[in-house]
């Protein structure tokens, strides 16, 4: 039996393969194939635009699948589907960086627009069509919303009044000089499964201890683990420089006047961290990397 897992191609693709090597599992991707091998044989994956991942695991042509919150809320805002879909796992990652995303409704810098009941009767550009209707809707404003292939950024103010897009930085948005006027939602990537796939034994433990690596992945993510040896009359000064997830792990040594600390800290922390343990009597300090971390 695999598991047949959808893997998101375009912008998140890079990033979820990352992920997934930092998690223990390599896919390898030919530019030519929409299935990549992967060295799990109880995996079996393909490569699908976000934008759709939520539609054909609700189809059931996936079992499960890398999305975001924006395109599973465009897909339900669609209606009924053959199956129930189930967030999994919230996995706090992106292209550029391991935070969420914010779709932005945007109007070009010298335009008359300062708030969104502004738009009354304006066209509005986006790809995220469905949840960008809902969000005029709740305010009451009537804008004629239309689908863009891409570019949206390039279409104000000849092709539309204003865009709703995805941004992480907000620095495209600014290199087009168009003007942040609202936040219509904040997604995240989210592994999502079908109510079959979960029904089945099996597939529900398989597709939770892929969750289970690609959290811990992400909660490795920037972090570094610190170990070295001090004095136990030293003790207490050590303690007292180390942050630590829970608390430092000490053990004893063959030497009773010793012991041995381990902890976990924040990589950009370590090179201020590391000459005040030092000072403050620690002796044989390593730094080392972290793949996961499992809470």
């Amino acid at each position: 039996m695999k598991l047949k897992l959808g893997i998101p191609k375009g912008s998140l693709q890079d990033s979820t393969i990352q992920l997934f090597q930092r998690a223990g599992f390599t896919i390898y991707v030919s530019t030519r194939s929409y299935f990549p091998s992967v060295d799990d044989p109880e995996l079996e994956c393909m490569l699908i635009r976000a934008q759709e991942m939520a539609r054909y695991v609700c189809d059931g042509v996936l079992d499960a699948g890398l999305t975001g919150q924006d395109w599973i809320r465009e897909h339900k805002l669609g209606g009924a589907s053959r199956h129930s879909l189930t967030s999994v796992a919230d996995l706090v990652y992106a292209k550029q960086s391991f935070g969420k995303v914010r779709w932005v409704l945007a109007a070009p810098e010298d335009s008359r627009f300062e708030q969104p009941t502004d738009f009354e009767g304006a066209t509005i550009a986006t790809e995220l069509v469905r949840v960008t209707k809902a969000y005029f809707d709740a305010l009451n404003v009537n804008v004629n919303v239309e689908f863009s292939w891409g570019a949206t950024e390039v279409k104000p103010p000849v092709l539309a009044d204003a865009i709703v897009e995805a941004t992480e930085t907000g620095s495209t948005l600014r290199a087009n000089r168009l003007r942040i006027i609202d936040t219509v939602m904040e997604s995240n990537t989210q592994l999502i499964a079908n109510d079959a796939a979960l029904a089945d034994p099996w597939k529900r433990t398989k597709i939770e201890n892929v969750a289970l690596l690609l959290r811990a992945a992400i909660e490795a993510q920037g972090r570094v683990g610190l170990m070295l040896n001090v004095r136990r009359a030293d003790l207490p000064k050590i303690l007292a420089l180390l942050p630590a997830l829970q608390r430092p792990t000490i053990s004893s040594l063959s030497d009773e006047e010793w012991v041995a600390v381990n902890t976990i800290i924040e990589e950009k922390t370590v090179r201020d961290l590391i000459p005040k343990v030092k000072a403050a009597g620690g002796q044989g300090i390593v730094e080392y990397p972290l793949n996961k971390i499992v809470v």
